[in-house]
């Protein structure tokens, strides 16, 4: 059964920094494009970031670019968002979400298989 797994939500105040990860089995991340994405209350999910299966191409939203990084480790079959500089704005539940095989990677929600069930995220002082 192919799954991922988030971790690592939790408070923290404005400027702070979080790493979620998300664990996936039943598949290897070789071969399967990991997207990130938040869904705040009242709104709609959006993309956050992702890595291509190749693990070569990466992307993200303007309105986290140059404070979150998006990462992976084969090895551990998980993969990583640091988010750094983190703002009020950044609080919203996290998914992250594997589509493939051999999937380029997108930021929207509606090309990926299989989700997690989240973990949330609050900046706040």
């Amino acid at each position: 059964q192919l799954q991922v797994v988030e971790s690592g939500g939790g408070s923290v105040q404005p400027g702070g920094s979080l790493r979620l990860s998300c664990a996936a089995s039943g598949f290897t991340l070789d071969y399967y494009a990991i997207g990130w994405f938040r869904q705040a209350p009242g709104k709609e999910r959006e993309g956050v970031s992702y890595i291509s299966s190749s693990g070569s191409v990466v992307n993200y939203a303007d309105s986290v670019k140059g404070r979150f990084t998006i990462s992976r480790d084969t090895a551990k079959n998980t993969a990583y968002l640091q988010m750094n500089s983190l703002k009020p704005e950044d609080t919203a539940v996290y998914y992250c979400a594997a589509g493939g095989p051999y999937f380029s990677g997108s930021l929207l929600p509606s090309l990926y298989d299989y989700w997690g069930q989240g973990t949330q995220v609050t900046v706040s002082s």
